[in-house]
């Protein structure tokens, strides 16, 4: 088994490749080039409908996608009832998300899996700072009034300042839902450009609330604009939306960053967030990112999963993988 995973593994999915790509910077505002966006809904459902139809993964390469799923995932608690325990024991899990025993039956013990990120409100940067330190996963922090964005901007300003100085290296920020749905595109650009310099150094991820947008040539536009105001990525959800991510608004998303890769030469993430509990479901978002976006987008650098019950599902498959039998589910905890 040792040398089949690994040959999946270095072949296909995990490998040393490392990317670094260069930060997107502000730039200008096109409003005559946003009238020429438009999301083909039924062309859009039909490619969704039939990617997980036609694309599956089994045996030793499914282990080896779903070791990478966990590569990928930023590992959130965002709950009313979270306390500094929760996050201790999240950032644990972020340190060692799969159980040793199967990691050795794989031959992966010594491969220093751990999830791409934690995700913690500004109140609990403190904590997750020092479960982490002495390793390289990077805090996410969520602001500008997460989830719904209903304050003022000079609180959104403050929000995003504070957390970057207390150790956030990545700011999960809100847009103004009513700027996407009176298409004031010009508000939204001059909104994100403030939070792009508010985070400075720290990576700015742009959440669209797309379940709040309505129409997918809203969130096409949306999705421009937050590129051209600096976004480092977009993100689908708060989780919090009626409707989170799905797969017809990623493959929207998609191809917004696709094309502004193309016309720019800068690459931006993606993240989809919320709903995403299953270990099946990644490998869905997965292979749409590898036929979309191709292999480079596949490091933690340009996708990552907005999870928290996802990596137990993701354990659960890979002992079955090691054992052939699965176990119940609270066999393997989140944290």
């Amino acid at each position: 088994m040792d040398t089949v995973i690994k040959a999946a593994m270095s072949g296909t999915i995990i490998s040393n490749q490392k990317v670094h790509p260069e930060r997107v910077p502000i730039l200008p505002l096109d409003l005559k080039y946003l009238n020429y966006i438009r999301a083909n809904t039924s062309a859009i459902n039909r490619r969704t409908d039939t990617l997980t139809k036609r694309r599956t993964v089994k045996k030793e390469w499914q282990a080896a996608w779903l070791l990478k799923a966990i590569t990928l995932i930023d590992l959130t608690t965002l709950s009313g009832d979270d306390t500094p325990g929760n996050v201790e024991r999240l950032c644990a899990k972020a340190i060692n998300p799969v159980r040793p025993d199967l990691l050795e039956a794989m031959g992966m013990a010594n491969k220093n899996i751990h999830t791409g990120a934690v995700c913690v409100y500004h109140n609990l940067i403190e904590t997750a700072s020092r479960c982490l330190s002495g390793t390289n996963i990077p805090i996410a922090a969520v602001s500008t009034g997460f989830p719904a964005g209903q304050i003022p901007i000079e609180q959104k300003l403050e929000e995003i300042e504070r957390s970057v100085k207390a150790g956030a290296k990545e700011i999960d920020i809100v847009v103004s839902r009513a700027n996407v749905l009176r298409c004031d595109w010009k508000a939204l650009y001059d909104e994100l450009v403030l939070f792009r310099k508010a985070c400075g150094d720290a990576h700015m991820k742009t959440i669209l609330a797309t379940g709040d947008l309505v129409t997918l040539e809203r969130v096409a536009r949306a999705s421009y604009v937050a590129m051209l105001a600096g976004s480092d990525f977009i993100k689908t959800s708060t989780g919090k939306e009626t409707v989170n991510a799905t797969l017809p608004v990623s493959l929207v998303m998609i191809r917004a960053i696709r094309d502004f890769h193309e016309e720019t030469g800068y690459k931006v993430g993606f993240k989809p967030a919320g709903g995403i509990q299953k270990a099946k479901q990644s490998l869905d978002w997965l292979i749409l990112m590898k036929e979309e976006l191709g292999r480079e987008w596949l490091e933690p650098e340009l996708f990552r999963f907005g999870a928290s019950s996802l990596l137990a599902d993701i354990e659960r498959q890979l002992e079955h993988y090691v054992t052939g039998r699965y176990s119940a589910d609270y066999r393997h905890p989140m944290a």
